[in-house]
Order: C-alpha cells, then sequence, then structure tokens
C-alpha cells in the first residue's frame, strides 16, 4: 500500500512581505512542487493563490463590530481621506470593539481573533502538520495553542524572540525576558505597546505554554539558545536549528556589467546594496549608521562614484558630492536578484537581526556581504572569507571595511567567489526544505 503525501497546512502572517513571510512562501511553494498538498493560512492575502487562505477572523466577529465598523468607514469617506481617521470615525472603531480597545490602552496584548478556532477545518482536509510562523502581526489568537497541539502535530519556526517576552520582538540588551519582564525600558519596540502589561503578558504566555506540546525550530543558534532559557521551554518536544534556504535557481552569480545595464547603473559608480522593508524607519535595522559610513567613504580619495541603493523604501534621492543615495520600493523575486548581481557588496547595519535571507541571497549571488556582529548573523558570514562582521553601531569600522573591499579588486572578487559556494554549501533552499519534511515524516511516525 502507497503510503499518501503528508497534508502541510503553515501559518504566516502574510503571504508576501517581508523575511519570514518569504520563509513561509518558499516551503509552501516548495512542498506543493514536490507533491505533497500544501495550504498556507494568513491574516491577509495580497497574491492570488487558491491555496493560501484567510484566516476568518473579520467574518467571525459579531453585528455590533460590523455596524461600528462601517459607520467609521463612512466618516472616513467623508473626510475624503481614507488613510486618515478622523476624531469621530476612530470613536466609531472604538464602539466597535471597545473590549479589545480597553485591553490595548491597558497595555495588554491582543489574541482575540476568532479566525484561529476555525483554522484546522480551511481545507476541508485532515491536517497531518501543522507548522506556525510569525504569531504576531494581529492575526493569531495564542490562547489557541493548547487545544492545536492535541489536535495535530505543532511545528512553530521562530523568526524573532516574540513567544519568549511580554511584548517585544527583539529584547536588544535587556534579559528581563529569562525572569518574567515586567517595567519595560522601552515599550516602543514593535510590537510597540501604551503602558507597560508585560509582566502579566508574559505570565499569560507562560500559562499558555504549559498546556500546549510543541515543536520548535529555530535558522539560528543564537535565538534557539534564547528558546532554551525562555518559559516556552517546558513545552517544547523537541527542537531543531534549521537554518533559512535561499533559491539559487533565482539568486546565483551572473554578469555585473548585464545586471547594471538592466537596472540603469552607470559604469562610473561603485554600488553598494542594502535591502529592507521601511528601511530607514525600521527599528531593527540601523540606516543611519549606514549612512554615516558611506558618507565618510564617500570623502576619501575613490576612483569611482559611490552609489548606495536602499530598496525597500520609496524616498527622493540624495546626493552628498560623489555620494548618491538611491531609495527604491521593495522588489520581488526574482527581479530582487538583479541587484544583489549589480552590486559590488552588500552591506546589513543591523542593531539586532536573527537570521536575515538577504544575507544569504548576496552571498548566493556571489556578492561579499559587510554587516553588523548581531544576532545569528555571525552565523552567516565566515568572517574575512565571505564578507566582514564589524560591532553595531559603528559607522567608523563599518565605514573602514566598505573601504578596504572598494579598493581592492581581486580581494573582493575572491570573498564573491567564496559567498557564493559558501551559501550553495550550507544555504540551498532545497536543503531546507529536505530538513522540514524529514522532521515532519519523523513526527508523524511518533503520533501514530
Amino acid at each position: 500500500m502507497v503510503e499518501r503525501p503528508l497534508r502541510i497546512l503553515q501559518v504566516s502572517t502574510v503571504d508576501f512581505k517581508g523575511g519570514a513571510e518569504k520563509i513561509a512562501w518558499n516551503l509552501f511553494s516548495a512542498y506543493r512542487a514536490r507533491g505533497y498538498p500544501s495550504w498556507l493560512a494568513v491574516g491577509k492575502k495580497q497574491t492570488e493563490d487558491p491555496d493560501v487562505l484567510i484566516l476568518p477572523n473579520q467574518q467571525l466577529r459579531g453585528r455590533w463590530y460590523h455596524f461600528f465598523r462601517r459607520i467609521a468607514c463612512r466618516l472616513q469617506k467623508i473626510d475624503g481621506d481614507l488613510r486618515r481617521e478622523t476624531v469621530l470615525s476612530r470613536l466609531a472603531g472604538g464602539l466597535a470593539e471597545p473590549v479589545r480597545r480597553l485591553k490595548y490602552h491597558l497595555g495588554l496584548e491582543d489574541f482575540d481573533f476568532p479566525g484561529t478556532s476555525h483554522l484546522l477545518t480551511l481545507t476541508g482536509k485532515p491536517t497531518d502538520i501543522l507548522h506556525t510562523h510569525n504569531l504576531h502581526g494581529e492575526y493569531f489568537d495564542l490562547r489557541m495553542l493548547p487545544w492545536l497541539s492535541t489536535q495535530v502535530p505543532l511545528l512553530m519556526t521562530l523568526h524573532d524572540a516574540w513567544l519568549l517576552s511580554g511584548h517585544c520582538a527583539h529584547s536588544f540588551d535587556c534579559e528581563k525576558w529569562k525572569t518574567g519582564c515586567g517595567t519595560c525600558p522601552d515599550l516602543t519596540i514593535y510590537p510597540e505597546t501604551p503602558r507597560d502589561a508585560t509582566a502579566h503578558n508574559w505570565r499569560y504566555k507562560r500559562e499558555i505554554y504549559s498546556r500546549s506540546r510543541v515543536y520548535v525550530a529555530t535558522p539560528s543558534r543564537w535565538l534557539m539558545e534564547k528558546v532554551q532559557k525562555s518559559m516556552l521551554a517546558p513545552a517544547v518536544i523537541d527542537a531543531r536549528i534549521l537554518p533559512n534556504g535561499v533559491d539559487l535557481k533565482t539568486f546565483h552569480p551572473a554578469d555585473k556589467q548585464a545586471a547594471r545595464a538592466q537596472l540603469g547603473i552607470w559604469d562610473d559608480f561603485n554600488v553598494l546594496l542594502v535591502i529592507g522593508v521601511s528601511i530607514t524607519k525600521n527599528r531593527w535595522k540601523d540606516f543611519r549608521t549606514l549612512r554615516a559610513a558611506v558618507t565618510r567613504v564617500a570623502e576619501r580619495p575613490q576612483r569611482r562614484k559611490l552609489l548606495l541603493i536602499a530598496l525597500g523604501e520609496e524616498a527622493p534621492v540624495e546626493r552628498m558630492g560623489d555620494l548618491e543615495i538611491r531609495f527604491l520600493p521593495f522588489r520581488r523575486d526574482p527581479e530582487v536578484a538583479k541587484f544583489y548581481q549589480a552590486a559590488d557588496l552588500y552591506v546589513h547595519a543591523a542593531l539586532a537581526d536573527t537570521f536575515p535571507n538577504t544575507v544569504l541571497e548576496a552571498q548566493a549571488c556571489g556578492t561579499p556581504v559587510i554587516a553588523t556582529r548581531v544576532g545569528g548573523i555571525p552565523e552567516q558570514i565566515e568572517n574575512g572569507r565571505t564578507g566582514f562582521l564589524v560591532p553595531p553601531a559603528d559607522s567608523a569600522a563599518l565605514g573602514q571595511r566598505i573601504a578596504q573591499l572598494l579598493a581592492d579588486d581581486q580581494l573582493r572578487h575572491e570573498m564573491g567567489l567564496m559567498a557564493a559556494k559558501h551559501a550553495r554549501d550550507k544555504f540551498d533552499l532545497n536543503r531546507q526544505v529536505d530538513a522540514y519534511l524529514n522532521w515532519y515524516h519523523q513526527i508523524n511516525k511518533q503520533q501514530k
């Protein structure tokens, strides 16, 4: 008797956006391509893919909610700007869900998303493996974890540390998440909160996990070590470090001049690339330090002008002497690969990061990476071989490494070759897909 393929249901904030969402999408697509029934349940759907399913949170809210939401929308239309809330439209929106609004102002994390209870019915078929990704983003009821974990094997991939804390996705130098949070040093860290209820949120999450049994994956040792020290640890049946993978059919070395010609980049530029959603405002990225570093480099005598392409945000071009900073909106694959292939260096200045896809994609395209030594980034780069690691928030060190590689064509070329090999050997998407599928099958056999 031939055993049927496992039915795999993944859960993600949205089907197309940034790093964590891209990992979920790549796995979802790869499973389907290999013949596995594969679905992706999301809080917000942006593609037309029929196997991407929306969690029905809004549909399941009561008549009171829908009545006042209609009023709020009409008031916005009267104002003429659907992006701006008037006082009256904000009031109507608050009346739609007064309890949720009160909880928000008290600093309590929002788990009121009724569509989560329908998660396992969305596909119309029994699910063999439930695999979740980021569960923050206002779409998932964390209180459902205990029940879900009794219905189907539940594997959770952590892309940040929100599940381990009382409110934040990254805690920077704060270690209160180990002992219970409270007296939070920074309530503005995403997901920001207006009042400090972090101790309550931490205890509430711990109580939820105490009734759950889950499998946990992280892309980096750095994050796994945090999991092992957190209140999530007692709920973990098995945990594995499974690095993110890159589609090497899309991200690979190519002719640099041809890539530049396609993107309209003149030959008299040294090209630096940085990628990030809302990059100048992104709390995890450190665009201020990057701007200061490239300004330092541009002030030195150069053979060519310096072009920094900031992909992920629309803004006016900035020009300072021989430096140009060009802001461009985010691009989808495979178009984004052209930017890596056109760049001399990929520069990743971050204050916090788990295991950024962009670092892997750049290396896969044969582009050396200069990045800050934070989070899981040191596990991605072989310092001195595929790129350089520098201290965070240090524009002098970052600028020095940029200048060094721009001045040394041979070193830059050799690093690019080693970076591409490093990505092929360690970060092939097929390797990541194989690792997850093997684990799914092991879990499934243990359940029988």
